[in-house]
């Protein structure tokens, strides 16, 4: 019997360190900068300010689209390939969910008037945007970009 309450014990305890570790931050001051920073990338796509959206990125950043997966060279390329441009865009619908003080995701939909050489970027995408902060600044790790469901 003893050993029985003594497992449930050493269970119980488990578990509650366990929902300690998940439980996740709350910084409205860091969720307003990276919603801030998701705003002006789309501005610098479609304004064509490369050094903006490169100075983001981290060096081992990720994108995902319906091309596949890109790494951050790649990424800046097909971004602003010749004959591709980003008439406009609204976002919304934001949501933030900070994993720790230096990484955060915001999830969001964006509308968009976008084409590359005649072939229409679908009108409506869910993102995703991963941002870690690196030397006391918050830069993009990770992009996905996922149509919406027709």
């Amino acid at each position: 019997m003893k050993k029985i309450i003594m497992i449930l014990a050493i269970a119980i305890a488990a578990t509650s360190a366990a929902f300690g570790q998940t439980k996740m931050l709350k910084d409205t001051k860091v969720e307003a900068q990276v919603i801030e920073l998701e705003k002006q990338s789309w501005e610098a796509i479609k304004t064509n300010n490369r050094s903006f959206l490169e100075s983001l990125l981290t060096d081992d950043a990720i994108a995902v689209d319906g091309d596949g997966v890109a790494g951050k060279a790649q990424w800046m390329k097909n971004t602003f390939a010749p004959g591709c441009a980003l008439k406009s865009y609204s976002t919304d619908d934001f949501k933030v969910v900070m994993f720790d003080k230096n990484t955060a995701i915001v999830t969001y939909k964006a509308n968009q008037d976008s084409a590359c050489n005649g072939k229409q970027a679908p009108a409506t995408v869910w993102v995703s945007s991963l941002y870690v902060k690196r030397g006391g600044k918050w830069l993009n790790s990770f992009f996905q970009l996922t149509p919406t469901a027709q």
